[in-house]
This record gives C-alpha cells, structure tokens and sequence, in this order.
C-alpha cells in the first residue's frame, strides 16, 4: 500500500496511505549489515528428505522453559519443511567450521550429498556429525512477520563441550560471526574487557 518513496538525508523511506514512513528495505538491510550475528545452521526432517539452512537469527529467549528463536525466509528452499516440521536441530557453528555456514548458505545445491558430515539422531532429526554444539528442539509456535516467520523452539536436549576437553582445546570454542557480509572469528583477542 505505498504510496511513494521519498528521499531524506539518511536514505530512503516508503510514505504508506496513512501518511505514516517506513524505512526502504536496502537502508534497513544496510543498517543491519553493522550488527554481528553468531550463525547457525538449522536442519530437519519433515519426512520428504532432510534439508537445511545457515542462519544468524537463532537467539535464547529464556532458560525456563528452554526457548529459542529463528527468522525462516519464506525465500529459502528449506522453508516448506521447516513449516511442517515438528523438531529441529540447531547447529551452534564455531569458526572452525566455516565451511559448513558457506555449504548451508548455498543455494541450488544438494547440502546433504556428503553422508560423511551427516547422520540421524535416534529420534530422527538430520543433525551435523562434526558440529560440538547442536540443540534438540520442538518447534511450538510460528509467526508470519513479512515475508519472513519467526519459529519458536523449546529445547529437548543439547550437546556442548565440557570446558577444557579436545573440542574446547581444538578452536571449537571460537564462534563464528557474520557481519558486513563476512565470516568472522571470536577470540580471546577480540575480547574488550573480562
């Protein structure tokens, strides 16, 4: 229902019929692409085959009950089956594990050609052999917003190194962040304060 668009000095904005403004979706876009987001990918098994996705809008919502969210595309190819699943499995990537972001990121590729970075868990759920942090979860809401859905997720289980084991030791607790359009490393290096 846009009426017109209109020029300011910090970019564009749409002027709706009720004279209202919203931001154009290249500035919103632009002024996200300065905030880091940890990455993820999310896979699951609505029983059509396993598929997946990289994500950077997985968030905690609370710790009782064990809640998490994610933004899902209605753009992307795994959203038909992440709309009928009924679990999922989220991936917590540590930058070791880049490839496996860029891998689900791609689009028009089969993500699940490898059988050697992928298995079942014993409740089903296609889940990343390799990835030290995965979380188990019931999808128990979704909300249309836009041209995304936001899926609310209660956690089942999880697994996560133990502090100072071999996964720890090996990098795996570096997380990976995109930001600017760009994988990046956390470290101990990049930390401001303690």
């Amino acid at each position: 229902m846009t009426q017109n668009t209109e020029e300011t000095t910090t970019g564009r904005i749409h002027v709706i019929d009720d004279g209202s403004a919203v931001l154009g979706a290249e500035e919103f876009k632009a002024a996200f692409r300065n905030h880091p987001a940890g990455v993820a990918v999310i896979t699951a098994d609505a029983g059509d085959g396993p598929v997946g996705l990289t994500a950077t809008s997985v968030f905690s919502v609370s710790a009782e009950p064990p809640l998490l969210v994610f933004s899902l595309s209605a753009s992307s190819s795994s959203a038909p089956t992440l709309m009928r699943a009924d679990t999922v499995v989220v991936h917590l990537l540590p930058a070791a594990q880049v490839d496996l972001a860029m891998l689900f990121a791609t689009s028009g590729i089969n993500r699940f050609a490898n059988p050697a970075i992928w298995s079942r868990l014993p409740t089903g759920e296609p889940y990343l052999l390799d990835a030290p942090v995965w979380i188990r979860g019931r999808i128990v809401d979704r909300m249309v917003a836009g041209g995304s859905t936001v899926v609310a997720v209660e956690a089942l289980e999880a697994r996560s190194p133990e502090r100072g084991s071999p996964d720890a030791a090996a990098g795996h607790s570096h997380p990976l962040v995109y930001h600017n359009r760009v994988w990046h490393v956390l470290s101990e290096d990049s930390a401001l304060s303690t």
